[in-house]
Protein backbone atom coordinates (compact mmCIF):
# COMPACT_ATOMS: atom_id res chain seq x y z
CA UNK A 1 0.00 0.00 0.00
CA UNK A 2 1.67 3.28 -1.11
CA UNK A 3 2.50 5.96 2.46
CA UNK A 4 3.51 9.01 1.71
CA UNK A 5 4.98 11.46 4.55
CA UNK A 6 3.64 15.04 4.97
CA UNK A 7 5.39 17.32 6.82
CA UNK A 8 6.14 21.19 8.35
CA UNK A 9 8.31 23.13 9.95
CA UNK A 10 6.99 24.24 12.83
CA UNK A 11 7.92 25.52 16.10
CA UNK A 12 8.47 22.63 19.24
CA UNK A 13 4.93 23.65 20.82
CA UNK A 14 3.25 23.97 17.41
CA UNK A 15 4.35 20.40 16.58
CA UNK A 16 3.52 18.83 19.30
CA UNK A 17 0.29 20.25 19.64
CA UNK A 18 -0.67 19.29 16.04
CA UNK A 19 0.69 15.63 16.83
CA UNK A 20 -2.03 15.10 19.24
CA UNK A 21 -4.66 17.50 17.18
CA UNK A 22 -4.36 14.10 14.38
CA UNK A 23 -3.80 11.56 17.47
CA UNK A 24 -7.43 12.33 18.57
CA UNK A 25 -9.02 11.62 14.91
CA UNK A 26 -8.40 7.86 13.10
CA UNK A 27 -9.05 8.85 9.64
CA UNK A 28 -6.02 11.26 8.65
CA UNK A 29 -2.45 9.44 9.53
CA UNK A 30 -1.01 6.16 10.34
CA UNK A 31 1.91 8.05 12.38
CA UNK A 32 2.29 11.07 13.59
CA UNK A 33 5.31 12.65 15.74
CA UNK A 34 7.19 16.06 16.45
CA UNK A 35 11.01 15.95 16.17
CA UNK A 36 13.92 18.46 16.08
CA UNK A 37 16.94 18.84 13.80
CA UNK A 38 19.90 18.43 15.96
CA UNK A 39 22.14 20.13 13.65
CA UNK A 40 19.74 23.19 12.59
CA UNK A 41 17.35 23.06 15.94
CA UNK A 42 14.27 23.25 13.72
CA UNK A 43 11.44 21.81 14.93
CA UNK A 44 9.16 19.68 12.37
CA UNK A 45 6.11 18.05 12.30
CA UNK A 46 5.71 14.63 10.62
CA UNK A 47 2.79 12.07 9.81
CA UNK A 48 2.85 9.19 7.88
CA UNK A 49 -0.37 8.63 5.35
CA UNK A 50 -1.49 6.19 3.08
CA UNK A 51 -1.32 8.00 0.04
CA UNK A 52 -2.53 10.43 -1.27
CA UNK A 53 -3.13 11.91 2.32
CA UNK A 54 -5.67 14.61 2.81
CA UNK A 55 -4.34 17.46 2.51
CA UNK A 56 -7.34 19.93 3.07
CA UNK A 57 -8.04 18.41 6.42
CA UNK A 58 -4.22 18.89 7.50
CA UNK A 59 -4.79 22.20 6.52
CA UNK A 60 -7.76 22.70 8.67
CA UNK A 61 -6.71 20.90 11.52
CA UNK A 62 -3.81 23.59 11.71
CA UNK A 63 -5.84 26.27 11.29
CA UNK A 64 -8.50 25.56 14.27
CA UNK A 65 -5.28 24.04 16.20
CA UNK A 66 -2.57 26.73 15.64
CA UNK A 67 -4.52 29.50 14.36
CA UNK A 68 -2.87 30.14 11.20
CA UNK A 69 -2.61 28.15 7.70
CA UNK A 70 0.56 25.11 7.33
CA UNK A 71 2.13 24.82 4.06
CA UNK A 72 2.55 21.12 4.38
CA UNK A 73 5.02 19.05 1.72
CA UNK A 74 4.37 15.08 0.78
CA UNK A 75 6.56 13.18 -0.29
CA UNK A 76 6.15 8.97 -0.74
CA UNK A 77 7.68 6.64 1.17
CA UNK A 78 9.23 3.00 0.80
CA UNK A 79 6.03 1.10 1.41
CA UNK A 80 7.90 -2.16 2.47
CA UNK A 81 8.81 -0.46 5.56
CA UNK A 82 6.30 -0.17 8.85
CA UNK A 83 6.41 3.80 9.70
CA UNK A 84 4.25 2.93 12.34
CA UNK A 85 6.88 0.68 14.03
CA UNK A 86 9.87 2.78 12.41
CA UNK A 87 8.34 5.97 14.60
CA UNK A 88 8.50 4.21 17.90
CA UNK A 89 12.02 2.52 17.33
CA UNK A 90 14.27 3.75 19.91
CA UNK A 91 12.03 5.42 22.10
CA UNK A 92 13.35 4.81 25.95
CA UNK A 93 11.67 2.87 28.69
CA UNK A 94 8.55 4.19 30.44
CA UNK A 95 8.33 3.98 34.06
CA UNK A 96 4.86 4.57 35.22
CA UNK A 97 2.50 3.13 38.42
CA UNK A 98 4.68 0.87 39.16
CA UNK A 99 5.60 -0.68 35.43
CA UNK A 100 8.61 -0.62 33.63
CA UNK A 101 7.28 -0.70 29.70
CA UNK A 102 10.16 -1.11 27.10
CA UNK A 103 11.09 -2.45 23.24
CA UNK A 104 13.34 -5.09 22.48
CA UNK A 105 16.02 -2.90 21.43
CA UNK A 106 16.62 -1.95 25.43
CA UNK A 107 19.63 -3.38 26.78
CA UNK A 108 19.93 -1.95 29.91
CA UNK A 109 19.14 -3.96 33.26
CA UNK A 110 15.45 -3.89 34.15
CA UNK A 111 14.99 -1.71 37.00
CA UNK A 112 14.00 -3.81 40.65
CA UNK A 113 10.65 -3.61 42.18
CA UNK A 114 9.10 -3.06 39.00
CA UNK A 115 6.61 -4.90 36.81
CA UNK A 116 8.50 -5.66 33.30
CA UNK A 117 6.35 -5.42 30.14
CA UNK A 118 8.19 -5.84 26.67
CA UNK A 119 6.07 -4.01 24.03
CA UNK A 120 7.70 -3.75 20.99
CA UNK A 121 6.32 -1.25 17.99
CA UNK A 122 3.71 -2.62 15.65
CA UNK A 123 1.04 -1.87 13.16
CA UNK A 124 -0.87 -0.52 16.47
CA UNK A 125 -0.20 2.09 19.40
CA UNK A 126 0.27 1.67 22.95
CA UNK A 127 4.11 1.53 23.68
CA UNK A 128 3.53 3.63 27.07
CA UNK A 129 5.13 6.32 25.80
CA UNK A 130 2.03 8.67 25.19
CA UNK A 131 0.34 10.67 28.36
CA UNK A 132 -2.84 8.38 28.35
CA UNK A 133 -1.03 5.30 28.50
CA UNK A 134 1.17 6.25 31.29
CA UNK A 135 -1.80 7.70 33.12
CA UNK A 136 -3.98 4.78 32.68
CA UNK A 137 -0.94 2.47 34.06
CA UNK A 138 -0.70 5.29 37.21
CA UNK A 139 -4.45 4.81 37.77
CA UNK A 140 -4.57 0.97 37.66
CA UNK A 141 -1.48 0.96 39.98
CA UNK A 142 -3.91 3.06 42.36
CA UNK A 143 -6.54 1.01 42.32
CA UNK A 144 -4.64 -2.80 42.24
CA UNK A 145 -3.50 -1.23 46.14
CA UNK A 146 -7.16 -1.13 47.32
CA UNK A 147 -8.76 -3.96 45.41
CA UNK A 148 -8.31 -6.95 43.35
CA UNK A 149 -10.99 -7.01 40.20
CA UNK A 150 -11.94 -10.50 39.33
CA UNK A 151 -13.58 -9.78 36.08
CA UNK A 152 -11.81 -6.90 33.83
CA UNK A 153 -11.81 -5.65 30.15
CA UNK A 154 -9.69 -3.32 28.25
CA UNK A 155 -11.71 -1.84 25.61
CA UNK A 156 -9.36 -0.77 22.62
CA UNK A 157 -6.56 -2.57 23.63
CA UNK A 158 -4.04 -1.59 20.82
CA UNK A 159 -0.91 -3.51 21.71
CA UNK A 160 -2.41 -5.07 25.06
CA UNK A 161 -0.09 -2.70 27.21
CA UNK A 162 -3.25 -2.39 29.61
CA UNK A 163 -4.32 -5.62 29.72
CA UNK A 164 -1.05 -6.98 30.08
CA UNK A 165 -0.36 -4.92 33.35
CA UNK A 166 -3.33 -6.32 34.93
CA UNK A 167 -2.65 -9.82 33.97
CA UNK A 168 0.63 -9.71 34.87
CA UNK A 169 0.01 -7.79 38.76
CA UNK A 170 -3.37 -10.17 39.05
CA UNK A 171 -2.81 -13.61 37.13
CA UNK A 172 -6.40 -13.59 36.08
CA UNK A 173 -8.18 -13.70 32.85
CA UNK A 174 -8.72 -10.05 31.43
CA UNK A 175 -10.76 -9.64 27.84
CA UNK A 176 -8.67 -7.64 25.28
CA UNK A 177 -10.99 -5.78 22.74
CA UNK A 178 -10.48 -3.87 19.69
CA UNK A 179 -12.22 -2.87 16.92
CA UNK A 180 -8.63 -3.62 14.49
CA UNK A 181 -7.82 -6.86 13.71
CA UNK A 182 -4.33 -5.94 13.87
CA UNK A 183 -4.63 -5.01 17.55
CA UNK A 184 -5.84 -8.31 18.46
CA UNK A 185 -3.27 -9.88 16.68
CA UNK A 186 -0.43 -7.72 18.50
CA UNK A 187 -1.83 -8.28 21.67
CA UNK A 188 -2.10 -11.97 21.52
CA UNK A 189 1.56 -11.51 20.47
CA UNK A 190 3.27 -9.17 23.25
CA UNK A 191 0.71 -11.49 25.26
CA UNK A 192 2.85 -14.28 24.88
CA UNK A 193 6.15 -12.66 25.14
CA UNK A 194 4.86 -11.11 28.15
CA UNK A 195 4.44 -14.76 29.86
CA UNK A 196 0.54 -14.04 30.17
CA UNK A 197 -1.13 -15.29 27.15
CA UNK A 198 -2.61 -17.84 29.09
CA UNK A 199 -4.68 -14.98 30.94
CA UNK A 200 -5.59 -12.59 27.56
CA UNK A 201 -8.94 -13.33 26.00
CA UNK A 202 -8.62 -11.63 22.76
CA UNK A 203 -12.04 -10.11 21.06
CA UNK A 204 -12.20 -8.32 17.84
CA UNK A 205 -15.10 -6.14 18.54
CA UNK A 206 -17.10 -3.21 17.40
CA UNK A 207 -17.36 -1.10 21.27
CA UNK A 208 -18.96 -3.80 23.39
CA UNK A 209 -20.70 -5.81 21.00
CA UNK A 210 -19.78 -9.12 20.78
CA UNK A 211 -21.19 -12.51 22.92
CA UNK A 212 -17.98 -12.79 24.73
CA UNK A 213 -17.72 -9.63 26.23
CA UNK A 214 -21.86 -10.06 27.29
CA UNK A 215 -21.43 -13.46 28.58
CA UNK A 216 -18.61 -12.36 30.93
CA UNK A 217 -20.50 -9.22 32.29
CA UNK A 218 -20.81 -8.17 35.21
CA UNK A 219 -17.59 -6.67 35.38
CA UNK A 220 -15.45 -5.48 38.06
CA UNK A 221 -13.00 -3.24 36.23
CA UNK A 222 -12.96 -2.23 33.21
CA UNK A 223 -10.58 0.20 31.03
CA UNK A 224 -10.90 1.88 28.14
CA UNK A 225 -8.10 4.20 26.77
CA UNK A 226 -9.50 5.25 22.84
CA UNK A 227 -11.19 8.70 22.38
CA UNK A 228 -13.58 11.28 24.27
CA UNK A 229 -16.15 10.86 21.78
CA UNK A 230 -16.26 7.21 20.92
CA UNK A 231 -16.12 6.93 25.08
CA UNK A 232 -19.46 9.18 25.45
CA UNK A 233 -20.92 6.89 23.01
CA UNK A 234 -19.92 3.82 24.67
CA UNK A 235 -21.58 5.10 28.04
CA UNK A 236 -25.15 3.27 28.35
CA UNK A 237 -23.34 0.10 27.26
CA UNK A 238 -20.79 0.87 29.99
CA UNK A 239 -23.58 1.22 32.49
CA UNK A 240 -24.89 -1.81 31.75
CA UNK A 241 -22.18 -4.10 32.15
CA UNK A 242 -20.87 -3.12 35.24
CA UNK A 243 -22.16 -4.33 38.87
CA UNK A 244 -22.33 -1.93 41.35
CA UNK A 245 -18.90 -0.92 42.76
CA UNK A 246 -16.91 -1.58 39.90
CA UNK A 247 -14.09 0.64 38.86
CA UNK A 248 -14.27 2.17 35.21
CA UNK A 249 -10.66 3.23 34.08
CA UNK A 250 -11.01 5.87 31.20
CA UNK A 251 -8.32 7.86 29.26
CA UNK A 252 -7.62 9.29 25.56
CA UNK A 253 -9.62 12.53 26.63
CA UNK A 254 -8.06 15.87 26.67
CA UNK A 255 -8.86 18.03 29.92
CA UNK A 256 -11.11 19.92 27.85
CA UNK A 257 -13.20 16.95 27.21
CA UNK A 258 -13.20 15.61 30.09
CA UNK A 259 -16.41 17.36 31.87
CA UNK A 260 -18.97 15.95 29.36
CA UNK A 261 -17.18 12.28 29.50
CA UNK A 262 -18.08 12.48 33.37
CA UNK A 263 -21.49 13.69 32.61
CA UNK A 264 -22.03 10.81 30.54
CA UNK A 265 -20.88 8.59 32.75
CA UNK A 266 -22.74 9.73 35.69
CA UNK A 267 -25.96 9.83 33.94
CA UNK A 268 -25.54 6.00 34.05
CA UNK A 269 -24.22 6.31 37.86
CA UNK A 270 -20.70 5.77 37.09
CA UNK A 271 -19.27 9.23 39.41
CA UNK A 272 -16.03 10.43 39.32
CA UNK A 273 -13.44 9.42 42.43
CA UNK A 274 -10.07 10.77 41.03
CA UNK A 275 -8.89 12.51 37.92
CA UNK A 276 -4.90 12.17 36.66
CA UNK A 277 -3.56 14.96 34.60
CA UNK A 278 -0.95 14.29 31.93
CA UNK A 279 0.09 17.62 29.83
CA UNK A 280 -3.54 18.47 27.96
CA UNK A 281 -4.64 14.59 28.80
CA UNK A 282 -6.92 13.48 31.31
CA UNK A 283 -6.90 10.03 32.73
CA UNK A 284 -10.80 9.24 34.53
CA UNK A 285 -10.93 7.08 37.86
CA UNK A 286 -15.00 6.48 38.47
CA UNK A 287 -17.14 4.16 40.20
CA UNK A 288 -20.37 2.39 39.73
CA UNK A 289 -22.29 3.63 42.37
Amino acid sequence: MPVDQLSAPLTKDQAYALVDAVMERDDLALTASAHENEATGEWFFEAACDSPPDLDAFVELARQTLGGIVEFSVAPLDPEINWVAKSLEGLPPVIAGGFYVYGSHETGPIPSGLTAMRIDAAQAFGTGHHETTTGCLEAIDRLLKRKKPRTMIDVGTGTGVLAIALAKRLHTPVIASDIDPISVKTTVDNAAQNGVGKFIIPIEATGLNHRTIAQNAPYDLVVANILAGPLTALAPAMGRIVERGASIILSGILERQAPGVISAYALQGMVLTQKLQRKDWTTLMLEKR
